[in-house]
């Protein structure tokens, strides 16, 4: 498998957010300049084999908190039958629903037929995939205003902890890769996953560009300028570095790998 060992050393970016003096950003940058993009219907081959055409969205999204729940069905409900395959099946019984409690007792999107409620299967006549990211665009928006958080989100991982800084006690906002254990147990037992893998590191612009508008939501506007100018420098010193010179960068090495394979450096 193209897959790479996720296990590999990282280089980490931390500021201060402009925004918040006892905040502090800790960014996954080998992450974030990494060519990842997303693949489905052009190569993804699903986490589950036996389900290539399902993506990630094999097992429904859990949500972050009553809000995203709440944010998901306002979108649900403006969905119309020409967009999405399931729209009788939220309207069967005494009222609207698309949630249910999952394996750990939290809650998440519905699965119907082994997948979840919003994923119009192949062959639906108002397109394969998500049907809340065919509202989005329907509606010109970004998907992040329809989507649950965890599925407009991915690939990207946001986590909090706190660190201990003198007499402060800081809250350290980390934003990394979703990578395969980030899905809990059964993540290991994906039979196909991306972010590790060089079939989906073939991007025309590193991920710190192609997610800018999921990074803004997650960090706030002058935070993510910061990224960008530190991802920016980043860039311009590797296209500098000569192919024989020390690994001064950590490069993801499913980038390299997918780079090797395409001929470039």
């Amino acid at each position: 498998m193209p897959e790479v060992d996720p296990n590999f050393p990282r280089e980490w970016l931390e500021f201060f957010d402009p925004a918040d003096s006892e905040t502090l950003f800790k960014c996954d940058i080998t992450w974030l300049t990494s060519y990842w993009n997303c693949i489905y219907g052009s190569g993804c081959q699903g986490i589950e084999k036996d389900k290539p055409d399902a993506g990630c969205c094999s097992d429904g999204a859990y949500y972050t908190d009553s809000k995203d729940e709440a944010h998901v069905v306002k979108a649900a409900k403006r969905l119309t039958p020409d967009l999405w395959q399931f729209y009788d099946e939220a309207r069967k019984g005494k009222k609207f629903s698309v949630s249910e409690i999952g394996l750990d007792r939290d809650r998440k999107t519905k699965k119907i037929n082994g997948s979840c409620i919003f994923l119009n299967r192949k062959g639906f006549s108002g397109g394969m995939g998500c049907a809340l990211h065919h509202l989005a665009n329907q509606e010109e928006k970004h998907f992040f205003e329809t989507k649950p958080d965890v599925c407009w989100q991915l690939p990207l991982r946001r986590s909090f902890e706190v660190r201990e800084f003198g007499d402060l006690q800081l809250s350290v906002t980390v934003i990394g890769e979703y990578e395969r254990l980030t899905w809990g147990e059964g993540g290991a037992d994906f039979d196909w996953y991306c972010t590790s893998n060089d079939e989906a590191h073939n991007g025309s612009e590193p991920l710190y560009l192609s997610s800018k508008t999921e990074l803004i939501q997650l960090m706030g506007k002058d935070a993510y300028q910061i990224l960008f100018q530190k991802c920016e420098e980043r860039m311009a010193l590797i296209k500098k570095t000569k192919k024989k010179s020390l690994p001064l960068f950590v490069i993801h090495p499913a980038t390299v790998k997918a780079q090797a394979k395409a001929g470039k450096r």
